[in-house]
């Protein structure tokens, strides 16, 4: 239950962030200064996240992020931690969000501009930072529980 419910909040946060862009985009097309660092633009990309994968078919991708949550799905039930099951929720949550966008616009909406100086991160959306939160937590758990199992 505690993963379900990190991937519907995950997929709420992602949704409603991304309808705030939609509804700003003459705005945010040129790009719009939050502070040294970040700005808040308008892009769409039909890769995956930062871009990756730019150009393959839109169903292969959908396809390819259906497949992963389904295999997500089956390690969030099996699994006893809840850092893992948040981890599963992020990730699963943050993937369903950008194919919702995939189907609904063809295109992911991005909006996160992160730069030092003269260079920039691909743009991301806050699906994207949940995936990468949530792979990074489940590389976490699992290094911690394998340091734990060769103390015991």
């Amino acid at each position: 239950m505690f993963g379900a419910t990190a991937a519907v909040g995950t997929f709420l946060v992602d949704q409603a962030t991304k309808s705030l862009i939609l509804a700003h985009v003459a705005t945010l097309s040129a790009g719009v200064p939050v502070f040294p660092g970040l700005n808040l633009v308008f892009l769409r990309n039909d890769g995956v996240t930062f871009g990756l994968l730019s150009g393959a078919p839109m169903w292969s991708l959908t396809a390819l992020a259906l497949a992963v949550c389904g295999w997500l799905v089956v390690a969030l039930v099996r699994t006893n931690s809840r850092m893992e099951a948040l981890a599963y929720g992020m990730i699963i949550g943050g993937a369903l969000g950008n194919v919702a966008d995939r189907l609904r616009h063809g295109a992911v909406t991005d909006f996160l501009d992160v730069y030092a100086g003269s260079l920039h991160w691909p743009a991301f959306n806050m699906a994207d930072v949940f995936v990468v939160c949530g792979a990074m937590a489940v590389l976490f758990s699992s290094s911690t529980g394998a340091r734990q199992r060769r103390a015991e």
